[in-house]
């Protein structure tokens, strides 16, 4: 049986929304203060940007009889994609590891190799993933959470909302001032 967990809508939209928050305005600054660099290749830079962010965001963890991988879609560059794979049978452990902004996140630690792979924490699902890698390994999985709560990202939704706000009203700005300094 095969079983597929995708980043959470709620995480994707937030962090995509938060790019356009985040850069939108640049172009339409530029011009206005006529940057060295033209707001056509600001533009441009800014949409590959957001495609990539898009490929990073659709990542998906894959769980069957053999084992778990995380794959990037097919579109996605080779040289960006960090996806991996693991038998059951190769998964030695689960081991905790602090952030550098102390929270806590989990590396499967592999029986062959020293290298460890990222327990993905932003899917739908990610209890039931954490029980089915338990069930498939015999690991201790009960004091692993994930790493940010979906109210965490809802406030983030909403002071970036809040953000698009403002980035209408500098986007206006820079727009009617650049005409009234043509006129």
């Amino acid at each position: 049986m095969i079983n597929v967990f995708k980043v959470s809508p709620l995480i994707r939209i937030t962090l995509l929304l938060l790019y356009i928050a985040l850069t939108a305005p640049l172009p339409f600054l530029s011009n206005f203060t006529h940057a060295n660099i033209p707001a056509s290749w600001l533009s441009i830079g800014l949409v590959i940007g957001f495609v990539f962010l898009y490929g990073a965001l659709n990542d998906r963890v894959i769980l069957d009889d053999q084992g778990i991988s995380l794959v990037y879609p097919q579109w996605f560059p080779k040289f960006f994609r960090r996806g991996w794979s693991l038998s059951w049978q190769d998964i030695k452990a689960l081991k905790p590891r602090i952030t550098g902004q102390g929270g806590l996140v989990y590396y499967f630690v592999s029986k062959d190799s020293e290298q460890a792979y990222l327990l993905p924490m932003r899917v739908v699902g990610f209890t039931q993933l954490v029980k089915q890698v338990e069930e498939r390994t015999g690991i201790d999985t009960r004091d692993v959470r994930p790493l940010a709560q979906p109210w965490m990202y809802l406030i983030l939704l909403v002071f970036t909302l809040l953000l698009l706000l403002m980035d209408s009203w500098t986007i206006y700005t820079a727009l009617t001032l650049q005409r009234f300094a043509l006129s």
